[in-house]
This record gives structure tokens, sequence and C-alpha cells, in this order.
């Protein structure tokens, strides 16, 4: 090999050196090397989950099983009041279909007269 050779095998050394430095630089967690891109972003987010929920104004897990024990009897009750509601409705609509028949005959008979 001459000289030329060996600087190129040095420096293509150095450059996959150098790429792998800073590709698993500040890595805390495993890297799968079969999966490398997705293993960085797992471990970024991560890192950074706590920072992205308060950036993004999101709601853990733990909050919304929270928010489900205190508001879930209100939900009940507000379920029950729309079925209670639901049940006046196609009784009104029932009520409402009679009286316009009894009104149309009502018209009827009039004209009739």
């Amino acid at each position: 090999m001459t000289l030329i050779e060996w600087l190129l095998l040095i420096l293509i050394l150095v450059v996959i050196g150098f790429a792998l430095y800073y590709f698993f630089r500040g890595s805390s967690g495993r890297i799968s090397l079969s999966h490398p891109v997705e293993s960085r972003v797992d471990e970024y987010l991560d890192r950074r989950f706590e920072d992205l929920v308060q950036q993004w104004s999101l709601v853990t897990r733990k909050d919304v099983q929270a928010f489900s024990h205190e508001k879930e009897p209100d939900l009940v009750r507000e379920e029950a009041r729309m079925a209670a509601l639901l049940e006046f409705k196609g009784t009104m609509e029932e009520t409402l279909a009679n009286l316009e028949a009894r009104l149309d005959a009502l018209e009827k008979k009039g004209k009739a007269r």
C-alpha cells in the first residue's frame, strides 16, 4: 500500500469514527443497531417527556384517570338526565303528532260545513 492509500484509509476510519461518536453521543439508553433512528427518537422522547408535556400542554394518563374518577358521578347523572330528556322528546313528538292529526280533522270538518 502506498502512502496515499494509508492516508485515505485513516481518513475513512476517522470519518466513520466521528459519525459513530456523533450518533451515540449523549445517549443514556440503549440504542438498537437494527433500528438506530427509531431507538434514538424513543430515547429523545423519554428524556424530554416532561418538557414536551408542559410545552404542548398535554395531559398525562394519571391526570386523565384522576379527572375521570372525579367527574364520573356527574357524567352518570347527566347521562341519566339525557335519557329522560330523550324519552320526554319522544313523548312530546307523539303528542304533537296527535294534536296535528286532531287539528287537521277539525279543519276538514269545518270546511265540510
